[in-house]
């Protein structure tokens, strides 16, 4: 004799985890049409408040960090700092940064970053901002995983 009941809690039970995977893998953009799939990690985040933004720019220097020159941003709870997008390959270059109050503004004192940040290729800010060069990653057809250091100057 089958336990109906077990069965219908085991069938919800399967369909809740495949749902919740699914969400996990929710990416920015569509896959097919020879996108690649670009996967995101900030590391050494000093706590889980808030939330990490990952913008993603084109292969275009003019573009980097200007105002409206993204090509796409996605923002996760700083609790899981990865995202991911689905693009075309090619070259981008990719900043982030610990939102930590979810004001959605990358909040500075009159000189230094009040808010973790970091590029791709965890590209250099000595003094100023890093070059379109330094921060420009490839996306080949396969895909790839960029992970990036969050860097905090308080």
């Amino acid at each position: 004799m089958t336990n109906l009941p077990l069965l219908l809690a085991l069938a919800a039970g399967a369909t809740l985890a495949s749902t919740s995977a699914a969400a996990a893998e929710t990416c920015v953009g569509t896959p097919g049409n020879g996108a690649a799939k670009l996967v995101l990690e900030a590391t050494t985040l000093h706590n889980a408040v808030g939330e990490v933004a990952f913008t993603v720019y084109p292969d275009d220097k003019g573009r980097f960090l200007s105002k409206g020159g993204k090509l796409v941003r996605a923002r996760v709870s700083a609790a899981q700092p990865h995202a991911c997008f689905w693009l075309k390959p090619g070259y981008y270059a990719i900043a982030q940064y610990h939102d930590e109050n979810s004001d959605h503004d990358f909040n500075r004192t009159l000189f230094l970053p009040k808010e973790g940040f970091g590029f791709s290729n965890d590209a250099p800010t000595s003094v100023g901002l890093p070059s379109f060069a330094s921060a420009r990653v490839a996306l080949p057809a396969g895909g790839t995983v960029v992970r990036m250091k969050m860097r905090y100057r308080r």
